[in-house]
């Protein structure tokens, strides 16, 4: 009889999780997206669609979720676990996976944050399509590198580019980079909140201060806000010791400005870091290595609550 009951729990947990697969592209940055989305080359892509098991509905809200330079780690399911129970699906993008990356840590090019927006919106667009989705619900959330996903799958320009028949709902960015300041600050008008530690050297809290500041100066819209957590590090969530990432940039010196054309510009001349080799360079005017991550225990407590909160209002109120 427990095998039986087993069996049928597995058979049960498959079916309520599907392969997504779309066709998305490999643009390096923003730029190539804006100016020449239609020369680049086609990219297949998956994710898994994950159904609450025990809340039935016609039609599901959904978020979806990007993982970080590191891939997908265990704290990041505890948030997709946090929102099926509250009866919403879930889409895990494998942006990684689906080019054969592992890490991109230490280069932060193989996989860029432009390609995984691109990814975003493609997947939005297919899964809007889906029977049991609700279209008008979808938000967006991401650690790090998909933090910045997060934020900048609001960038209006790039949207505009891109073209998609659909759009986030809500944007949720947990400890992103946000250490590019646009000089066209237009962001959609949906809710979007960052959260972020205090002591992060890797995507420090400051910047993303700073991209608000600016941004509320040129706005009147009030919706984009952030909750910095005391004595945290980044990826404060992770339930992690305190370790130094040997390999890994620290961008707590570095605050680059995006053109109106979608690429960073050094600190330097203002030369475009257009290309991995060019944003290297960029990148050694500024940034050094050896970012801290760490978790802590009450700053995960009170960021998993506040998902809660926000996605509940934004999804199911």
């Amino acid at each position: 009889m427990k095998y039986w009951i087993n069996f049928f729990v597995l058979i049960s947990i498959s079916y309520s999780i599907e392969k997504i697969e779309f066709q998305s592209a490999n643009p390096f940055s923003f730029q190539d997206i804006i100016l020449y989305l239609d020369e680049q080359e086609p990219q297949a892509v998956y994710g898994k669609l994950e159904f609450p098991q025990n809340i039935k509905k016609d039609k599901y809200p959904l978020i979806i979720g990007v993982a970080g330079s590191l891939g997908w780690r265990n704290h990041h399911f505890d948030y997709l676990e946090m929102y099926r129970k509250m009866g919403i699906a879930t889409f895990q993008l494998q942006s990684f996976e689906s080019r054969g990356i592992e890490s991109t840590v230490g280069t932060q090019d193989a996989v860029t944050i432009a390609a995984i927006v691109l990814d975003s919106y493609r997947a939005l667009d297919v899964l809007s399509a889906h029977p049991k989705i609700d279209k008008e619900s979808v938000a967006i959330t991401g650690w790090s590198l998909g933090g910045g996903v997060s934020l900048f799958s609001g960038w209006k320009p790039v949207i505009q580019a891109i073209n998609p028949e659909n759009n986030f709902a809500a944007h949720l960015p947990i400890y992103p980079p946000c250490f590019v300041k646009p000089e066209n600050i237009d962001f959609v008008p949906a809710p979007m909140h960052i959260l972020i530690g205090e002591l992060d050297t890797w995507t420090p809290a400051n910047a993303c201060v700073e991209l608000i500041d600016m941004y509320n100066a040129s706005s009147n819209q009030g919706n984009i806000d952030i909750t910095i957590y005391e004595n945290s590090h980044h990826s404060f969530d992770s339930g992690l010791p305190e370790t130094i990432i040997e390999n890994g940039y620290s961008f707590k010196d570095c605050m680059f400005t995006l053109s109106e054309d979608g690429v960073p510009l050094m600190n330097i001349l203002d030369i475009p870091m257009s290309t991995p080799s060019l944003q290297k360079l960029g990148f050694s005017f500024c940034a050094s290595r050896g970012p801290i991550i760490a978790g802590n225990d009450n700053a995960k407590e009170k960021a998993l609550e506040f998902s809660k909160l926000f996605m509940s209002k934004n999804l199911l109120e």
